[in-house]
């Protein structure tokens, strides 16, 4: 491989790892957005218990249900 071609194949992973890292910035800064728009508008507030802290109650009052 001639210099003239190292250099090239040099600055075209250079730019491919600038444009990855770009989009990486702007996907993380979309998805905060996005998050935090959901949290504020209270999507994640009404969402129903899916068991778990009802089942963890009863282990610790020793209703029937858990362990033992």
């Amino acid at each position: 491989m001639t210099e003239a071609a190292r250099q090239l194949a040099q600055r075209t992973e250079d730019r491919l790892e600038k444009v990855s890292e770009t989009v990486r910035e702007r996907f993380e800064e979309i998805t905060k957005r996005r998050f935090a728009d959901l949290a504020h508008q209270g999507l994640f507030a009404d969402q129903p218990d899916q068991g778990s802290d009802r089942a963890r109650a009863e282990i610790h009052q020793g209703r029937p249900g858990g362990p033992g």
